[in-house]
């Protein structure tokens, strides 16, 4: 029954969405919720600076937007009508390693501007991992978006 409400509140939130609908970008990697507060489940996580579509303005602190084919909450402190770039690595003292569990060292998952060489996934986050086993993939990234 909550699979249903759930599936028509966002059925109605489609068919609300009309030619008033504006674009803003996220500035942190975004929590996308199936309700509007800090406590309710994450869908997805939006990478900053993606530009997510909302239906209008308004001074509240949560608003339904639609993303990636899923609809939910986000809160609206962390959105803005400027694009906004991430440059990606600019340095390599920027990169993180950690030691795998058969004892290799690997490079921690990255945001770049497109897949790097070596990499195996693309996280929820936006940042890719180099891990040498599925297991544990992006777990602390918001999942796996999609394998490479």
């Amino acid at each position: 029954m909550r699979k249903f409400i759930i599936l028509f509140i966002q059925l109605i939130f489609v068919l609300a969405i009309n030619a008033q609908s504006s674009v803003k970008y996220a500035t942190v990697d975004l929590n996308l919720r199936t309700a509007p507060n800090k406590s309710s489940h994450v869908i997805m996580v939006i990478p900053q600076g993606t530009p997510v579509t909302i239906d209008e303005d308004c001074n509240c602190k949560w608003i339904p937007i639609r993303y990636d084919g899923q609809i939910g909450y986000v809160s609206t402190k962390y959105l803005t009508k400027n694009r906004i770039s991430y440059s990606g690595i600019t340095s390599k003292a920027h990169i993180k390693h950690y030691t795998n569990s058969r004892g290799n060292r690997v490079q921690s998952p990255t945001r770049y501007n497109s897949a790097p060489e070596g990499a195996t996934a693309l996280c929820r986050d936006g940042s890719y991992s180099f891990s040498q086993s599925r297991r544990g993939t992006c777990s602390h990234h918001g999942g796996v978006a999609r394998w490479l």
